[in-house]
This record gives structure tokens, C-alpha cells and sequence, in this order.
């Protein structure tokens, strides 16, 4: 038989133990076992917010159970349990002797209740233009044969990574707002990891290679056309796309290797590698390596790059006597500079700073910056700051007037 925990009478607070052992008493009030009120976990971010949501501290007869290989149910009642009402209702947790969970819980942007309509309006919205300006983006260079040039190559794939890690997370960010528990099973969110972070580190070294094309653009605009060949813009694309399929897969890897018990709420609206790592009951060392070396990898080999490319670049503006030349290379640089101010900016401040409950909460909120706001900026920027595709989108709008007018 299965030793089950059955809720009684809300009233009375009665509980019932179902047991082939007869040492095991048939039946006891709640007070009698005074260790049953305290949470199982303590996290360190949600010891605080979350330590009367779930679970049940471990004691003499529930180890007895455990170690015998039954499951324990337990039922989460509302009443007793108040912080349940508002984002995580009455549920089932199920502990086995295997201390594995099969589904994850997010926690989202923020608990208060008061906020969570406007902000699904919002991110909506945010959403929305995302999708229709890295939609437009990516339309406008591929029917517009004089935006088929380098930096407009960059330009397609770096819209077309927007659109692509922007929808791996928002649809379910949008649920949490909506729903009274935003429930990820665990392949789901192995899977949204790998498919964020492939994404997230592509669009590092894509911008790296934006960076780098504008370098041979003003330093060396007389060999342009012969270093920045299709071959050679085709060749960047592909490494970008294999760098951030390697540290994906790095990251991925090593989080299927983790055995994650009892605690499955994961304080984040997405699952990322360092709020998943807080939750694993086992040894996170070679997790930590990895991320230490694949992100400081990702960061620092990008980063060194492109400064160096904007040295270069500015040593030639400065070079530069006619003040309209001058004006006009940093026109060209500039959209560039702050898609990397605000995506690198962001990022390093999310990763870096990362060890408390605090520099937690405050890490959520600023990779906002570049899971939402930088995937929306992105298409303005390039589009509202660029001659060249606002003359394209003029004629696409010309042509289409035309033909809904004839």
C-alpha cells in the first residue's frame, strides 16, 4: 500500500496516514507533529516570499517512508497556506524516494496581484512590436535588392534571431500573468534553455560581426567590397550560429546531468541557468565552471572585439577632415552602438551580479532589457536611424497603396 497524507476537515485540522506498518499511527491531529507546518525547503531567493507555499519538512516518519520507497502525498489547502491563494492554489506535491521533479513552477516577474494585468498589457504590446517590426525587418531586406549588401545581411539574421529568442519565452512570460500558476513541464524547460541561450549567444556574435563589418567599411572602404564577400558574410553568419550552438549545448548538458528535488519553484520568468542551478539538490561545481567559462568566453571574446573595431573606427573618424564625413560615419556607427550599449549593458549586469536575494530581484528586471525591450528596439533603431531602409520602406509603401488603390 502507499502511504498517502489524506487533508481532513479544514476545521479541525485532521490528517489521516494509510500504512501497512502497524507502528504507524491511523490517525493524529496536526499538532502532533509540529515539524509538518514548516516548508521542506528553504531556498536562499524565496525562503522569504514562497516558505509557506509548498512542501513539508523532512522528520523521522516521513524519512521511515522514504527510505521504505513509498510516496508521500500531501494536499496544499488554501486556508491554511494563505500565500497559495493568490499565485499558487491548492495542489498535490508528490515526494518519491528518487527525489526527482518532473515540472517546474515560475515564479514570473513579480508576486503582487495588483500588477499583473497591466504588466500582461505590456509585455503584449511589447511583444507585439517586436514580432511585426523583426517581421517587417526581415521582409523589407529580402524584397529590396539595394539593401542586399553586407551590413544588411547582418542586419536579416540579427532580426531574424530577435523574433526567433523573443518567442521562446513570452508567450509563457504572458501566461504567468494570466494564469494562477504558470506550470513549464521539465523537458519544456530543458528545451526553452537550450533554444534561449542558442539564440542570446548567436546574437553575441552577430553583433560582433556587425561590429566588425563596419570596421572595414570606414577603415578600409577601397577593399570593402572584396573582404566583406557573400562568401565571407555567409562564413560569420554560420560561426555565430555554431558559437551559439556549442554553448548551448555546453549549458544544456550540464543541466540534464542535476537532480532537482522537492523545490520547483524557479524566481524567474523563464528558466535560465543560474535561478535552475539555486534549485539542484546535488553538486552544481561543474555547472558553475561551465558557466564561468563559456560566458566569460561569450562576453569577453565579443566585447574585445568590437572595442577594438571601435578604436580602429574611431581613430579613422577622427582622421576624417571634412566635418560632413565625419558626420557621417558616426551616423553609421551609432544605431550599432546603442543595440550593443543595451544588449551587452544589460546582460553583464544580469550575470554579474547575481549572488543575493536582492542582486536577484534585480537581475530580473534588467534582463527584461535584453529579452524584451532589445528585441523591440532593435528594428526601430535600425529602421527609424538609416536612410536607406526608410527609403526602402517608403517604396514598399508606396507599392502597396498603389496596388490596394488599382
Amino acid at each position: 500500500m502507499i502511504p498517502q497524507l489524506h487533508e481532513g476537515s479544514p476545521a479541525s485540522s485532521e490528517y489521516t496516514f494509510t500504512s501497512p506498518s502497524p507502528a504507524m499511527p491511523r490517525k493524529g491531529n496536526f499538532d502532533n507533529y509540529p515539524q509538518m507546518r514548516e516548508p521542506l525547503w528553504k531556498s536562499r531567493n524565496l525562503a522569504q516570499k514562497y516558505q509557506h507555499t509548498v512542501g513539508v519538512k523532512t522528520n523521522p516518519r516521513l524519512d521511515a517512508l522514504k527510505r521504505g520507497g513509498s510516496t508521500v502525498q500531501f494536499i496544499v489547502q488554501g486556508q491554511d497556506y494563505p500565500h497559495t491563494n493568490a499565485r499558487f492554489p491548492k495542489r498535490t506535491i508528490l515526494v518519491r524516494n528518487d527525489s526527482s521533479v518532473t515540472e517546474f513552477l515560475l515564479a514570473g516577474l513579480t508576486d503582487r496581484p495588483e500588477l499583473q494585468q497591466p504588466l500582461f498589457y505590456l509585455f503584449l504590446m511589447i511583444y507585439i512590436v517586436t514580432v511585426v517590426g523583426n517581421l517587417g525587418l526581415i521582409i523589407l531586406i529580402g524584397l529590396d535588392s539595394h539593401l542586399h549588401t553586407p551590413m544588411y545581411y547582418f542586419l536579416f539574421n540579427l532580426s531574424f534571431i530577435d523574433l526567433c529568442y523573443s518567442s521562446v519565452f513570452t508567450p509563457k512570460m504572458l501566461m504567468n500573468f494570466v494564469s494562477r500558476e504558470n506550470i513549464i513541464s521539465y523537458v519544456g524547460c530543458m528545451t526553452q534553455l537550450f533554444f534561449f541561450l542558442f539564440f542570446v549567444i548567436s546574437e553575441c556574435y552577430m553583433l560582433t560581426s556587425m561590429a566588425y563589418d563596419r570596421y572595414v567599411a570606414i577603415c578600409h572602404p577601397l577593399l570593402y567590397r572584396v573582404t566583406m564577400s557573400h562568401q565571407v558574410c555567409c562564413l560569420l553568419s554560420v560561426a555565430a550560429y555554431m558559437m551559439g550552438f556549442a554553448g548551448a549545448s555546453a549549458h544544456t548538458g550540464c543541466m540534464l546531468r542535476l537532480t532537482f528535488c522537492h523545490v520547483n519553484i524557479i524566481n524567474h520568468y523563464l528558466c535560465d541557468i543560474l535561478p535552475l542551478l539555486q534549485l539542484s539538490c546535488t553538486s552544481t561545481y561543474v555547472n558553475e565552471v561551465v558557466v564561468l567559462i563559456v560566458v566569460g568566453i561569450n562576453i569577453t571574446v565579443p566585447s574585445f572585439t568590437i572595442l577594438i573595431s571601435y578604436v580602429f573606427i574611431l581613430t579613422s573618424i577622427l582622421h576624417i577632415r571634412s566635418a560632413q564625413g565625419r558626420s557621417k560615419a558616426f551616423s553609421t556607427c551609432s544605431s550599432h552602438i546603442i543595440a550593443l550599449s543595451l544588449f551587452f549593458g544589460s546582460a553583464a549586469f544580469m550575470y554579474l551580479k547575481y549572488s543575493s536575494p536582492g542582486s536577484m530581484e534585480q537581475g530580473k528586471v534588467s534582463s527584461v532589457f535584453y529579452t524584451n525591450v532589445g528585441p523591440m528596439l532593435n528594428p526601430l533603431i535600425y529602421s527609424l536611424r538609416n536612410k536607406d531602409v526608410k527609403i526602402a520602406l517608403r517604396k514598399a509603401l508606396i507599392k502597396i497603396w498603389s496596388r490596394s488603390m488599382f
